[in-house]
């Protein structure tokens, strides 16, 4: 029934899929208090209260363009998707040296996959969703084209370690809140948050470059920019300093247009059986 409803709704322009996501963001923020105050909180922690409003739509719009971007036809979704700074990253390929992806919850990061994979194959890091009627859809729309899922546990880490051996790409979420013993804490906008620590041990183990990215979504649902930046902090210190410096990444990413991060996600609870959240986290090499 979900497969068969996201498919019809494929089928419905990205200006008109966006529209209608502008006003079910509002509707879902008036209606839940607790998706409002964790928005809100999230937003003023960061500094961006000023852009709730934006973030408000912007949620919306996220949530409507997943049809698109799941369903749509692969040439469909990148007629709609420019991509911008590939030239290094293309670069970088072609010298034989591997390139791990960073992608936080920004824009329509959806669409990267399926970007990178027109320029290259590439191997992304998957963690099955809650709702299990969901995983059938999100295993079918994130496998498509030259993407290859990875999962989440051992076996996957070894398969994001083989690709990169191989002069493959990879894609990670580092602002994802990964399992007990998988992370430590780190600051995140000034906050401990629990932060994965594979990005800086896979670059470590393969000499791979680590690469910045997001789909940035374009007003009036004219489309996506997939942009590129490398990545500008040093690895270096204990593994909580080179979370701490993922973490300075990915804010500065998230300031290139603070309205479209998923703030409404829980990046600051406790896994359980992780160690407890300091009061101070050690952000400096």
């Amino acid at each position: 029934m979900l497969i068969r409803l996201f498919r019809l709704l494929s089928l419905l322009p990205l200006p008109l899929l966006h529209a209608i996501g502008s006003v079910l963001g509002w509707v879902v923020y008036l209606s839940s208090s607790s998706y409002r105050k964790r928005l809100k909180a999230n937003l003023a922690q960061a500094g961006y209260g000023k852009h709730l409003s934006a973030a408000i739509v912007e949620a919306g719009k996220g949530a409507l363009e997943l049809p698109f971007a799941w369903c749509a036809p692969v040439d469909r979704v990148m007629a709609k998707t420019r991509m911008e700074n590939w030239e290094f990253v293309n670069a970088t390929l072609e010298s034989g040296r591997s390139v791990i992806f960073l992608t936080p919850h920004l824009g329509c990061f959806e669409v990267l996959g399926l970007a990178v994979a027109r320029a290259t194959p590439m191997t992304a890091l998957y963690r099955p969703p809650r709702k299990a009627m969901l995983r059938p859809l999100m295993e079918q729309a994130r496998g498509r084209d030259k993407v290859t899922l990875a999962p989440a546990n051992l076996t996957g880490v070894r398969t994001l370690l083989k690709a990169l051996k191989g002069g493959r790409s990879i894609g990670l979420l580092p602002d994802q809140v990964p399992q007990q013993g998988e992370g430590v804490w780190a600051d995140f906008y000034g906050k401990p948050a629990y932060t994965m620590t594979l990005p800086a041990k896979m670059a470590q183990m393969t000499g791979a470059r680590m690469v910045l990215t997001y789909a940035e979504r374009l007003p009036k649902g004219a489309g996506f920019v997939a942009r590129f930046v490398p990545f500008d902090e040093t690895l270096e210190g204990t593994p909580e300093q080179q979370a701490a410096a993922i973490n300075r990444e990915m804010e500065r990413l998230i300031a290139a247009c603070p309205a479209q991060y998923f703030w409404s996600y829980n990046r600051y609870k406790a896994p359980a059986g992780a160690a407890p959240r300091p009061e101070k986290t050690e952000d400096a090499p």
